[in-house]
This record gives C-alpha cells, structure tokens and sequence, in this order.
C-alpha cells in the first residue's frame, strides 16, 4: 500500500456558551490541522493537531512543507524503521530553525505522524491499540526516536521495559474488556456559572463518572476556593476532584493559592503556571506536598519531559499525541515516564479519540497504572466513530485506525 497523495485540511468548530474556556483562553473554538495520506487503494490515514483555532493554518501550511518526504512511500516499509523517518522529519535541516521540536512544527510533526500510524493500523485492518500490542518490542521501539535521551532512556532499556512487562499482560488484559475509565473535564468550564456547575456535577454523577475536573485560575482567588468547595460539596468526598489553573499563576501566587486549595483534598493540581518553568514547578511540588502536580499538555517534547521528571517536577504526566510528535513520541515519553515511575494521565486535545487506543496499550503493555483518561464531549458528533462512553467507561475501540475520521459536511 502506497502513499500516492497527501491532504491537509484546516477543520473549525465553533463551541460557544462558556465551553471549552479557562484561566488564559476565551476562545469558543477548537480546531484541527488534518493530515490525510492517501493511497493506491481505498485506505487512506487521518492524522489530528490540535489548536483553538487561530494559527491553524500555519500548522496546515506546515504539515505540507514536512510530509513531502512520504509520497510515494510504502507504509509496511515506512513503519519497519519509523524512528529513522521520525528523526529525519523532525530535524530537517531546512526546517529544524523554526522549532525545533516545539511550536507549530511539532504540531505538524504530531498530524504526520498519527497519520501514519492511522494508515498503517488500518492497513492491517486493526484498531492502533491492538496494532501496537501485537508488535514485539523490538518492532514497537524500531517505531521511536530515542536521540538526546541515550543518558536516561537506551534502545536496550526501553526493549527491556516491555520485555520485562510481558509477563504481567495476562493479569492487565481485563481493561480490554471493562473498557478505560473516563473523568469528565467539561463539568467546570472556567466561564460557567455556579449553577451550571451544580446541574453538571449531578449530570456526571448521574452518567456513571466518579472523577472530574473544575478549572481555577480567576484573578480573584476567592472565587476558585468558592468553586471548588462548590464543586465538593456538590459532588462528595467520594468523588475525585482535579482542578486546572492552565498556566495562569507565577510562582508565588501558585504556592499561596495551592495551599489554601488543599482544603477540598484535590487529587491534583493541573499546570500551575508557566509550563516551560521547570524549576518553579519542582519548587513548588516540594512546597505544595503531598499536593500533587499535574502537566503536559503544553510540554513540547521528550526532551522537556525529560527535565520534569529528572527534577521531580511533576506528578502526572499529561502528555498529548497531539502536540507531542503525534503517537510516536507518546510512546516514546511513556516509557520515560515509566522509568522514573511517573503516571501517565494524558491530555485529549484529540477529544480522547486516539487517546482512548493509546492509554490500554500504556496499562496492558509498559505496565503503567489504570487510573483515567480526561473525556472532553463536544466535538463528538464530528466523528466518524466516536469514543463511546458508558457508565463512566470509555468502550475499547473495535474500528481498524486510530478513530480519526471525520464525517464529511
């Protein structure tokens, strides 16, 4: 099967009535940089970047630019020796200037790559988590790129990983029959009202979810702690409560604001300021304990996360496919979160789509603990496919691909 053609298309959906909003982003729209590589046959691959819409077209425009180097490839070849394609895309010498490794090359990069990862599941004719499950762990690493993490994170190493995990798989198989819980993010848009929050919780509780997620960051900090004990009381002490700042505190303000939100007993505290700040999250990780951290979905790269886990700077990982170098670099960071014992609890900009593949594949294969994965609704009816949640479960995904398609309009 060969790539003979390579589609990008700017994708923008309007969300309005305070959805989607938080401590540092008004905006009601979600938008995706989409990677279409086409073929000699029928099959075609969807690759997703995410963005809120403006810049959108830079990333598209990007996308064209990186993925001239697929035509014409056959995607069992392409995939034998991903890491190698990887790394050449990502440090093109023409292109390498603009990140490298951030910014809106790297969402290119992620469209490109879960593109490819989405074409070569369906040319198997294969949902991408049992694809990933089914290769060895020499094929699975073959698929990386573990340049500038040889200090902490070998090839050998991260065969080993999944070598040493293998055993276990029989025991962590069961997730492919109860399904990946889910936490409910759109509970506490930051411009929701209070009322609007009650009626969500209940909404949640009702629906089978027994985690969510309040956003906080208000240049009033009485108003988050009013909210969250809102949100507390509204929904139990049985239930788990995460509240996100995204970025929006310096380090002071975070270290004062965090301690007084410790009253609701949150299970984290999400991106508390400036997301390339490693040290002032490890400052604030030491004063804030056993509050613990949350971050990812603004961190660029492996290289990055690298630094956040040596320092200690972070709790959860929440790295996302679609801002990270698509599926390959996820894979890549997990197993690095595996070897500092970091959870992974990824971001969804992708609405958990391909998240929901990737999370039983983390569990059942690396061994990484079953805890959530975020559930963003709003952009479902969009989807070919839609990640179906049930009792407050995402259902394991039947359909060959990565559950990109989009319906056409």
């Amino acid at each position: 099967m060969y790539i003979n053609k390579i589609e990008v298309t700017d994708k923008r959906f309007n969300l309005g009535n305070g959805a989607g909003s938080d401590a540092v982003n008004d905006s009601t729209q979600y938008a995706y940089a989409i990677c279409e590589l086409h073929t000699d046959s029928s099959v075609k691959g969807i690759g997703l970047a995410f963005t809120l819409g403006a810049g959108n077209d830079l990333v598209c425009k990007a996308i064209q630019y990186l993925s001239e180097t697929l035509q014409g490839r056959e995607i069992e070849e392409l995939m034998a020796d991903f890491g190698s394609v990887y790394r050449s895309i990502l440090d093109s010498p023409t292109y390498r200037w603009l990140g490298p490794h951030k910014g809106v090359m790297q969402l290119a990069l992620a469209a490109i790559v879960n593109a490819c990862f989405d074409l070569w599941a369906k040319s198997r004719q294969v949902p991408l988590w049992k694809l990933l499950l089914d290769l060895s762990p020499k094929e699975l690493v073959a698929t990386l790129d573990l340049n500038y993490l040889e200090d902490v994170l070998t090839v050998e190493e991260a065969e080993n990983i999944l070598k040493g995990n293998f055993t276990g798989r029989t025991l962590r198989n069961g997730v492919l029959q109860t399904g990946y819980k889910a936490y409910d993010t759109s509970v506490g848009w930051f411009n929701y009202s209070d009322e609007k929050i009650k009626e969500n919780v209940a909404r949640a509780i009702d629906r089978g979810f027994t985690a969510m997620k309040l956003k906080v960051g208000s240049d009033d900090p009485q108003r988050d702690i009013r909210r969250a004990k809102l949100v507390r009381a509204e929904a139990g002490n049985k239930t788990t409560i995460m509240l996100d700042a995204n970025q929006k505190w310096n380090l002071p303000q975070a270290i004062s604001i965090c301690k007084e939100l410790s009253s609701i007993n949150p299970y984290w505290i999400e991106e508390p300021t400036h997301p390339d700040d490693v040290l002032a999250h490890q400052t604030l990780a030491k004063d804030i304990a056993p509050l613990k951290i949350a971050a990812g979905e603004h961190i660029p790269n492996k290289i990055i996360f690298k630094n956040f886990f040596q320092a200690g700077a972070i709790d959860f990982c929440q790295v996302d496919c679609v801002r990270v170098g698509g599926v390959s670099e996820f894979l890549t960071i997990s197993l690095l979160a595996k070897k500092f014992n970091i959870p992974v609890v990824p971001h969804v900009g992708d609405m958990g789509q391909i998240h929901q593949h990737l999370v039983l594949f983390n569990h059942v294969a690396i061994g990484h603990e079953n805890l959530f994965l975020e559930h963003i609704p709003h952009l479902a009816k969009y989807f070919k496919n839609p990640a179906n949640i049930s009792g407050g479960y995402y259902a394991v995904p039947a359909e060959a691909g990565n559950s990109s398609d989009l319906v056409t309009s």
